[in-house]
């Protein structure tokens, strides 16, 4: 499985938009749209298309608070959205994204765990996580778990 991480451009950006979860996954995940413009006021946002080989079949977007102008002197870093088109589900790609996302958080050497959230529902994505190594941190905020995955190298 070839999974890639593209820089959304203005050729790309409407088929991004145009992805879709089922609808009773609706609840668990903003629509990209959304997601998009949300990234046009955070100076935190990381955010790429995924494609399976040349197939667009996802979108993610990360907080990074080592992207500020003025950086806090112990950033975090966390995965703020996930979201595989729904004719892309259960074949792997969510998990791919999710290791290369802790991938790029390591290679910036500046974190010591990255963070999500998620609803806490017997359709949410809770044991989605959970199978990938996080771990929660007893927090809950606006109604979501936060969970954390400690890097196994701690960052300096």
């Amino acid at each position: 499985m070839n999974i890639t991480l593209k820089e959304i451009t203005s050729e790309t950006v409407l088929d991004v938009i145009n992805l879709s979860v089922l609808p009773e996954q609706q609840a668990f995940v903003a629509p990209n749209a959304t997601s998009l413009a949300e990234a046009l006021f955070s100076e935190e946002a990381w955010y790429r298309a995924v494609y399976s080989g040349e197939t667009l079949v996802g979108f993610v977007m990360v907080y990074d608070e080592s992207q500020r102008k003025d950086p806090p002197e112990k950033p975090n870093i966390g995965l703020w959205r996930l979201m595989i088109d729904h004719r892309f589900q259960r074949r792997g790609i969510g998990r791919e994204v999710v290791r290369q996302i802790i991938e790029y958080a390591k290679s910036r050497n500046k974190f010591t765990a990255l963070f999500t959230s998620y609803v806490p529902d017997p359709l949410g994505p809770e044991a989605f996580y959970l199978s990938l190594g996080f771990i929660p941190n007893g927090e809950v905020e606006d109604g979501e778990t936060i969970v954390l995955f400690h890097f196994d190298e701690k960052a300096d």
